[in-house]
């Protein structure tokens, strides 16, 4: 019996062993499976940070283009208002000069028409001559009796 005793205890022994190995296993696995997932997360969370990073990055970037679309756009409507301004101003000028330039001719035409009236009219019946006589080329067949 003495023998079989010890067997038995030898198999729990044995039994309990085997259960302490188990646990241990089962505890390890699960330490294992722990780090695991908290790697992980860990890698999930540093991969969401950077790409939390790389779009507020881009986010910044537009921002900084819309600025300077908007500077520039500021910049262009400004030189097309100035460049309107100016061509406004050659357009009066070229106005001006039109203006004077008729108010000249009238001036000029006026003067003209004034003293057409005031100078003497040329005889009628002249027969091609200034005056009605010859002017100093002499032919028989010019001299005019009178």
């Amino acid at each position: 019996m003495n023998t079989q005793l010890e067997k038995m205890k030898q198999n729990q022994e044995c039994e309990r062993r085997k259960r302490i190995a188990e646990e241990k296993h089962k505890e390890w696995v699960q330490k294992k499976r722990e780090e695991e997932r908290r790697e992980r997360e860990r890698k999930l969370s540093k991969e969401m940070a950077e790409k939390a990073t790389r779009e507020l990055e881009k986010m910044q970037l537009q921002e900084k283009a819309k600025v300077k679309y908007k500077e520039w756009l500021k910049k262009k409507r400004a030189e097309e208002a100035e460049k309107k301004k100016k061509e406004k101003e050659k357009e009066k000028e070229r106005e001006a000069e039109l203006q004077e330039k008729r108010e000249r001719s009238e001036k000029i035409f006026k003067e003209w028409l004034h003293n057409a009236r005031s100078k003497p009219r040329p005889v009628l019946n002249g027969y091609g001559f200034p005056h009605g006589k010859s002017a100093g080329l002499y032919s028989y067949c010019t001299y005019v009796l009178s």
